[in-house]
């Protein structure tokens, strides 16, 4: 256990989380291929693609120009996608894709965390049509996201924002000043070196199921480094759970569900981007 609840007259602080591999077992935005597919949005031979994709993902074998080929491929397979119709696709599917795959020694930190008073916030490079229903289901309190450029309600295949390496530690920095969060007292969670900006940012970093070169990092520093390799349903964890416990507040929103698997990728256009509650 995390500990006692704080002292509410201490500064406030929170729990940062990186989303696939640290919270859910799989790339989030991938994990969604089929369904997209069903939904006429991409045909068979993308479908194909973003299952080998997962593939590499997992098996955290690409390297940077295989990452920007595909991030490059898949913000062009987006362009013109209605940005309804894909939220639509998310909300139905959500629970029998993503609910199985959600870590359950994750979901235990996310319940101590609010325990002990503090926020927790999903940090991804995945999209926010895809993260901030997942942010909801596990009860988080903000997200960041991915954002891309939509026009008449379609993506243009174009990325705004982009949360990704250094841009998630801004975005927690911004985060930190807005809602008095002492980040010398937060946490921050991990399984990509590629998030060493944010998990420096913060007093409480921790790697999970690192890469190697997060693994390297972690010894060095002294970082805990946590094995999670539980997936759990939250019904299961919870019989009585039905609707996650407080609403989530969008810090990046939306975003292009296909373009945020560029969080396999670095993107070289780091702007920044306003952050505004849902």
């Amino acid at each position: 256990m995390l500990g006692v609840v704080e002292n509410h007259s201490l500064p406030r602080t929170a729990a940062f989380f990186d989303l696939d591999k640290t919270v859910i077992a799989k790339s989030s935005t991938l994990t969604f291929s089929k369904s997209f597919y069903q939904g006429g949005l991409i045909n068979r031979r993308a479908v194909l693609r973003t299952a080998y994709a997962q593939f590499v993902f997992l098996a955290g074998g690409a390297d940077h120009e295989q990452m920007e080929r595909m991030r490059e491929y898949l913000s062009a397979l987006c362009r013109g996608w209605n940005v309804q119709q894909v939220r639509e696709i998310v909300a139905e599917t959500l629970h029998d894709l993503i609910d199985p795959i959600i870590y359950d020694e994750a979901a235990s930190l996310i319940e101590e965390h609010h325990a002990a008073g503090r926020d927790v916030v999903i940090v991804s490079t995945s999209g926010a049509e895809v993260v901030e229903p997942i942010g909801e289901l596990l009860g988080a309190d903000r997200v960041v996201a991915t954002r891309m450029v939509v026009e008449n309600g379609a993506f243009t295949g174009e990325v705004e924002y982009y949360a990704y390496g250094p841009t998630k530690a801004e975005a927690i920095a911004e985060l930190a000043e807005s809602e008095g969060y002492d980040l010398s007292r937060c946490y921050a969670y991990s399984d990509s070196a590629t998030d060493l900006p944010m998990l420096e940012s913060v007093g409480h970093p921790h790697a999970v199921n690192p890469d190697r070169a997060l693994r390297r990092e972690a010894a060095a520093r002294g970082w805990p480094v946590l094995s999670f390799n539980k997936p759990v349903r939250l019904k299961q964890r919870v019989p009585s759970l039905s609707m996650p416990p407080r609403p989530v507040l969008a810090v990046a929103a939306a975003v292009g569900a296909a373009a945020a698997t560029a969080g396999l990728m670095w993107y070289a256009s780091r702007r920044r981007a306003p952050y505004a509650r849902a």
